[in-house]
């Protein structure tokens, strides 16, 4: 099910951008099979199979590279695949032997799809970075964060994740549906620096035309407009403002009693510290969940600022289905919605078993090709070793 029904990708398996990728690609259908190592890597965060969202939706096989059989095994793989997942630093994957050159000259119309942090070249493709890393050097970390205050670290989803799972996917599904008319692959270069830098363009724009400043936590959209901002209530908790148009402004002081006056004009910079204490003051003299029922569904632009647990509890993201229970664990559905391919609700990580490297190997393999993996003593009564 899924609008991907029908397209093959393997997976090196790797950590962070590369696993969400493919993770975004088999929520929508794809079918994926997942290339481990035989040993841990130590590399991220540890954590019980379970709560592994990323790995949902596909199964794994274990293979040791250097067994120059289990490296035919995967290039048999690759050979029958519509696209590939990487994201080791440049070079890995041709020392292994699964480079571009190599996989393309055996499978013409693959997609070959790299996701790293600095791109394929340039002076820093060979270094180590993260997340932080690629949003500082492209201006989004400078950007975010109060005035006077130091940049504010963010979660590493705009830069890892939006930056570049979301743009590798995009790269490989466009690379893919190109492949099919032209019967020619390509390699797909997403770098995490490019996604974020493409993701600032209406920023970039605005900053070009003298609209927004250099200095963070002074503009309309870093939370240096009144009016664009998050406040402390009674209770400790916080609410969410963004009427930017003036008729949401409008209504926004009606429902909160506010004298216009006291405020001053909405788009004079000079007016918004006098705007930014009024409302302070006003949102402290109720609960969040006064403000809730006060402000939601309105035109005002508004939202209480929810914490992980009690989103999962909202009632327009209950009413939308958004979060979904698998195997005890809430996550998100799939995403986008489609109308008639609907994605099935996510499958839950599958453990590296012999039995499901069976499974996964069946739905790439002959059964020619199986048997003669367990002639060989790779598999064992339908199993990988």
């Amino acid at each position: 099910m899924g609008p991907l029904a029908g397209v093959r990708i393997v997976e090196l398996a790797g950590i962070g951008p590369a696993p969400f990728c493919a993770m975004l690609l088999a929520d929508l259908g794809a079918t994926i099979i997942r290339v481990d190592r035989k040993e841990p890597s130590g590399l991220g965060l540890s954590r019980p199979l379970q709560f592994d969202l990323v790995l949902r939706n596909r199964k794994s096989i274990q293979v040791d590279l250097k067994d120059p059989a289990e490296l035919e095994l995967v290039r048999t793989l690759i050979d029958k695949a519509d696209g590939l997942i990487e994201g080791f630093r440049p070079g890995v994957t041709e020392r292994l032997g699964l480079g571009p050159e190599v996989c393309l000259a055996r499978n013409p119309r693959l997609v070959y799809g790299r996701l790293t942090g600095w791109g394929q070249d340039g002076p820093l493709a060979q270094t180590a970075g993260h997340d932080i890393n690629y949003i500082a050097i492209t201006g989004l970390l400078n950007a975010i964060g109060r005035e006077g205050q130091p940049p504010t670290v963010p979660l590493n989803v705009v830069g890892d994740y939006a930056g570049g799972s979301v743009y590798a996917a995009l790269g490989i599904v466009s690379a893919i549906l190109e492949a099919r008319s032209s019967g020619k692959g390509q390699v797909v270069d997403a770098a995490i620096v490019d996604g974020v830098a493409s993701l600032l363009a209406v920023h970039t724009g605005l900053r070009a035309a003298g609209l927004t400043g250099p200095e963070r936590g002074t503009n309309l959209l870093d939370s240096g407009a009144p009016f664009y901002d998050v406040y402390e209530c009674a209770d400790g908790k916080y609410v969410s403002i963004g009427p930017i148009e003036s008729k949401f402004y409008q209504q926004l002081l009606e429902r909160l009693e506010l004298d216009p006056s006291a405020l001053g004009k909405q788009a004079d910079r000079t007016d918004w510290p006098t705007a930014r204490r009024v409302f302070a003051a006003q949102f402290r003299t109720r609960t969040r969940a006064q403000w809730t029922e006060l402000l939601e569904g309105s035109d005002v632009c508004f939202a209480p600022v929810l914490d992980q647990e009690e989103a999962f509890e909202h009632p327009h993201l209950k009413a939308r289905g958004t979060f979904v229970e698998v195997d005890g664990v809430m996550q998100p559905r799939p995403a986008p919605r489609f109308s008639r391919t609907r994605p099935a609700d996510p499958a839950p990580p599958a453990a590296a078993t012999p039995e499901n490297a069976a499974l996964a190997l069946a739905q790439w393999l002959s059964k020619e090709e199986l048997d003669n993996l367990a002639a060989a003593g790779r598999i064992q009564n339908g199993a990988a070793q």
